[in-house]
């Protein structure tokens, strides 16, 4: 116990913590709450003896859960921790702080940081011993697995409710309100025959990018309602994720999907099944053809580096399309919102934005100082890269080292059990034959300063013989940032180091 010079105890001011869950019963006179702080304040008047007072201000999070920091209280409790206004943190209960795990060490931390002891009522523990944090630890982790078990049973109870086709909540979806008589989602008239056009105009072959233009010329918006709480929510332009989204939503159907399993709902269909069949293969074939990364990367050469000079915002590509040819362009992202303040920078071609940076690049590429750290950073990328291959190789021949042990132990024949292991080896021996290959054409890969020199010095025929991904390393190695301004059709390149935008001022 801690004393003061004249022996009497030196004081300990007592901040006292409540928290309950749910906001249920909290209009009442005395609640949870009240009765946590009573039990606490009856044990700090037991402590009187020892130096101990509650202090006056009030620690209550009401309605809050236990599962995260996100609470009022609680922050200020910690702030005044932090502010040493705090000797002893009482709570009612251990779960009443935290049901985390590592939340509660985060706390405990801060806590000790700032000499500020704990002590639960129901559970009296010294935090300044091993013992003590670890019958803590023991007790949390249990709130911990109820909490996880409640949130399972939840889970469970909602996913049984989905297999028999009732809507369960969530962000309602443009073509359907709810019913609040029997929480049913109906058909809303005018909104169901939008989502029909748009099913319609994306099997006539347009893409996402038109459907969104004709879609904000129309004025539609994403659904609009209200919370229960009554906060507005959605109502904004549709946007290329909305429309995706929309495109792929099986409720359209009449259908709930459930744990990858489709089952009949209780809400009729917008869009027959045939329609929607047609578009999600539609879809896949396109998101196939958009995996080809040489083309896919090739057309996105500037993507995460183009910016619009005129409000800041990020540009990305998109294309337009004849029977001849494509043709792609950089936008503006707010240009598409169509909100009171979006932006009107117009289009630019991405052809002519890309070879403007690759010009720029030229006029700096075969300096010595950007020879030499660009030959590094590829080494040290590569390296990177082959140390993390190596290492998945070497997770996969002893996984299949492991497998054939488990065949050679087979005691009575199992023809199935077998069949499944060796066909569990023959895809590790096969995915460790390719990551041999990918080694080896990445130690192939390595460059110094001086052969970078010598192949550096025609710019523009080394440029055609980059593949995607060389092309890409370089720019991003030099470049920092690219924009546009559509007022001007100016292009700025700026680049990363202060030496080399040195150079580019000479």
């Amino acid at each position: 116990m801690a004393s003061t010079n004249n022996g009497t105890p030196k004081p300990v001011r007592c901040a006292i913590y409540t928290r309950k869950s749910t906001d249920e019963g909290l209009e009442k006179d005395f609640n949870s709450l009240d009765a946590q702080r009573d039990s606490a304040e009856a044990y700090i008047r037991s402590q009187v003896g020892e130096g101990w007072a509650c202090l006056p201000a009030q620690y209550d999070d009401g309605g809050c859960t236990g599962a995260n920091m996100d609470r009022p209280a609680l922050r200020r409790l910690l702030a005044d921790s932090q502010a040493g206004k705090i000797d002893c943190v009482v709570v009612y209960k251990v779960d009443r702080l935290s049901r985390s795990i590592r939340d509660f060490a985060k706390i405990m931390e801060i806590f000790e940081k700032h000499g500020t002891t704990f002590v639960s009522v129901t559970q009296q523990f010294n935090t300044t011993t091993s013992l003590g944090r670890l019958t803590l630890n023991i007790l949390l982790s249990f709130a911990q697995f109820e909490r996880e078990i409640i949130s399972e049973r939840t889970r469970d109870k909602q996913s049984a409710a989905r297999k028999r086709g009732k809507w369960t909540g969530g962000h309602l979806i443009l073509g359907y309100d709810l019913d609040s008589g029997s929480s049913r989602l109906v058909i809303n008239g005018e909104e169901a025959e939008r989502v029909r056009s748009i099913f319609q105009w994306y099997l006539a072959g347009e893409s996402v990018f038109s459907i969104t233009a004709k879609a904000g010329q129309s004025g539609w918006h994403n659904k609009k309602w209200t919370t229960r709480d009554g906060k507005p929510y959605g109502g904004h332009p549709l946007r290329r994720a909305h429309i995706y989204n929309l495109l792929a939503n099986v409720l359209y159907t009449g259908q709930i999907a459930v744990d990858g399993e489709l089952y009949p709902g209780e809400h009729a269909a917008i869009v027959d099944q045939q329609t929607f069949d047609l578009v999600q293969a539609r879809l896949k074939q396109n998101s196939t053809a958009g995996d080809n990364r040489h083309r896919t990367r090739m057309e996105s050469l500037l993507r995460g580096l183009i910016y619009c000079a005129g409000c800041g915002s990020a540009m990305y590509q998109t294309y337009s399309s004849s029977k001849e040819r494509r043709y792609r362009y950089y936008v503006c992202s707010r240009a598409q919102q169509q909100t009171e303040d979006y932006c009107v920078t117009r289009s630019v071609s991405a052809p002519a934005v890309e070879d403007a940076v690759v010009e720029s690049i030229r006029r700096v590429s075969v300096h010595p100082h950007v020879l030499d750290e660009t030959a590094r950073v590829i080494r040290h990328r590569l390296t990177e890269e082959i140390t993390r291959l190596r290492e998945e190789l070497n997770g996969v021949q002893l996984r299949v080292k492991n497998l054939k042990s488990q065949v050679a132990r087979l005691r009575k024949p199992d023809a199935n059990r077998e069949a499944e292991l060796k066909e569990q080896i023959g895809t590790g021996e096969a995915r460790a034959t390719e990551l041999k290959r990918e080694i080896l054409v990445r130690e192939r890969g390595r460059v110094d300063g001086e052969e970078l020199r010598k192949t550096m010095e025609p710019f523009e025929a080394l440029w055609k013989t980059m593949n995607i991904q060389e092309q890409s390393l370089l720019l991003r190695q030099l470049v920092d940032k690219v924009g546009y301004d559509g007022r001007t059709g100016k292009v700025t390149v700026s680049f990363k180091s202060a030496s080399i935008k040195e150079l580019c001022q000479k």
